[in-house]
């Protein structure tokens, strides 16, 4: 097997990894200071679309971590470059703080439907006005298919369940943007300089963060935070590069063992 190239990039989830709604998990600032301090680029990559990128930033902010907005890469700004390409009106599935990320999108008599977490949305009427415009043509494009998330309270359902249905339905498929997909990754590294040899993505989720990057030819550390369950290690083939206890552990790995 040929020898893995240095490290240049660090791929790194936000919720469930960083943070579990307005709470950061413990240590994250400082560790996040720590890895800032190593020669890496740094990429915040997210499926959130509870939120457009300016509120997030905000929230990220506020819990005292040091991000600047180029740094951030979204599903939101995948799915919104992807309509330009295809010069779509969408059907936006989205939660309405989720919007201000697709303004100047046009979006009255739709011909495209788009689908986020935005659960009052997902309710008989709206789902089945989506219904009708695929079975008439429209295409489906998920932000994300994630079965769930991590909230306060719990878990809780993401998006996922309601993209599987509307596939069913229409028995079509669902163009999906965000992690796991390889094109995510490879946009999130544009710019960087950094093939996916030179990157490790660190997350929460088994198979959206890690199997994703992996795939995409990084390695990708689990973190047991957030959405994390026993056992989800064993989800994936190849498994993870290494699955640590939470973030500052995976940046002590990092510092100690992969510069």
């Amino acid at each position: 097997m040929a020898a893995r190239r240095a490290l240049k990039a660090v791929l790194v989830d936000l919720s469930g990894t960083l943070h579990v709604e307005d709470s950061a998990v413990p240590g994250a600032q400082e560790a996040l200071k720590r890895l800032r301090s190593a020669p890496v680029t740094i990429r915040f990559v997210t499926n959130t679309t509870k939120e457009c990128k300016r509120d997030l930033l905000e929230r990220l902010t506020k819990l005292g971590f040091d991000i600047a907005e180029h740094e951030i890469f979204t599903s939101l700004t995948a799915a919104r470059n992807l309509l330009e390409q295809k010069r779509v009106r969408p059907l936006l599935l989205v939660d309405d703080k989720a919007l201000p990320d697709f303004t100047g999108i046009a979006t009255d008599d739709p011909n495209a439907v788009v689908v986020g977490l935005a659960p009052e949305h997902f309710h008989y009427e709206m789902m089945n006005r989506a219904f009708r415009l695929i079975l008439d043509g429209a295409p489906l494009i998920a932000i994300h298919k994630a079965r769930y998330f991590k909230k306060k309270d719990g878990l809780a359902l993401g998006p996922g369940p309601f993209v599987a249905g509307l596939e069913y339905a229409t028995d079509t498929q669902a163009t999906v943007v965000g992690k796991p997909e390889k094109t995510f990754f490879m946009e999130a590294l544009r710019g960087t300089g950094c093939a996916p040899e030179e990157a490790v993505m660190i997350g929460d989720d088994c198979r959206d963060d890690v199997g994703g990057a992996q795939n995409a030819g990084m390695r990708g550390i689990l973190v047991r935070t957030g959405k994390y369950r026993p056992a989800d290690e064993d989800k994936i083939n190849p498994a993870p590069y290494l699955t640590c206890e939470n973030f500052p552990e995976a940046v002590e790995h990092i510092l100690g063992r992969l510069l």
